[in-house]
């Protein structure tokens, strides 16, 4: 049986200083546990170096604001309070996550006073998905939950709150033996799967869902200037689930995910093939740093 994160070893960047990872603890009654005020960011670091750490921080700081409060500190202080865990911890090839919540000095709805505390792990985390099988390509179920109206929930942040439909429509993929599930928005669109964009090839050109009612992911935007970079055409466009049928090739991004071919969405079948692969290889060799001239 893994050991569970509250028992592994390490220091985490806890409210401006370094923390035995058992340490690292927050009361019962905090406001981001019971009101989900609370956004994350899901980050890795490749040879020491942390994949656009900035523009993680930065959007961190976008998704406070959208839940209207202010992370205190400045993004180049989150950059270096990242950079600090992962040496403390002596990782190179690490997953980074920076999580920021309303405390608890108050308990109800309205908490505007309450102390606004930021924290910092890292740790190992390999392939999201069993190498093997990723190079198969993986089994998507289709969720039963849907991506909310943008009137209805804030969207665009990167929320805690915003996972728990995530959560139980992975589950309930995985014990029907798939890997994850596909999502549709509120009007029955495509819209992503529980933690990862998806993509869809035809006729030479990628197709995507316009990230309007879900994250517009960071590596989402990363495999888009891949692809361009290659000449491949990429449609950012609605996509309903009965055209699925005429896609040839299927992939997901994501920081946990990197680009992970999919096989099976239900009951349509997609090949894996040269345009997944291009991509897969590409983003592994932008994720790399870039070694220093002599």
């Amino acid at each position: 049986m893994a050991t569970p994160f509250d028992q592994l070893d390490g220091w985490i960047w806890f409210d401006g200083k370094l923390v035995p990872w058992k340490e690292a603890n927050i009361h019962v009654l905090s406001h981001g546990l019971h009101y989900g005020s609370c956004v994350f960011e899901g980050e890795r670091a490749y040879g020491g170096e942390i994949f656009k750490s900035t523009e993680h921080s930065e959007r961190l700081k976008r998704s406070a604001q959208v839940l209207d409060f202010e992370i205190p500190y400045s993004v180049a202080e989150i950059d270096q309070a990242k950079r600090l865990v992962l040496q403390k911890n002596g990782q190179s090839d690490a997953y980074v996550r920076p999580v920021a919540w309303r405390g608890s000095e108050m308990m109800g709805v309205s908490a505007q006073d309450n102390a606004i505390h930021l924290a910092i792990a890292t740790w190992q985390w390999p392939s999201y998905f069993d190498p093997a099988q990723k190079m198969k390509g993986i089994r998507l179920d289709m969720a039963e939950y849907r991506r909310p109206d943008p009137a209805t929930a804030p969207s665009l942040a990167k929320a805690a709150g915003l996972y728990m439909i995530c959560t139980i429509s992975k589950h309930k993929a995985e014990r029907k033996g798939y890997a994850d599930a596909l999502m549709l928005d509120w009007q029955g669109r495509v819209a992503e799967c529980t933690g990862a964009n998806v993509f869809f090839i035809r006729d030479g050109a990628i197709h995507t869902p316009i990230a309007d009612c879900f994250l517009d992911g960071i590596t989402r935007r990363t495999v888009i200037e891949l692809a361009r970079r290659r000449g491949f055409e990429v449609e950012e466009r609605r996509i309903l689930p009965d055209e699925l049928e005429r896609f040839n090739e299927c992939f997901i991004t994501g920081t946990a995910a990197e680009v992970t071919p999919v096989s099976e969405i239900g009951s349509w079948r997609f090949q894996p093939g040269n345009m997944t692969k291009v991509l897969m290889e590409d983003y592994a060799e932008a994720v790399q740093p870039k070694r220093k001239a002599a």
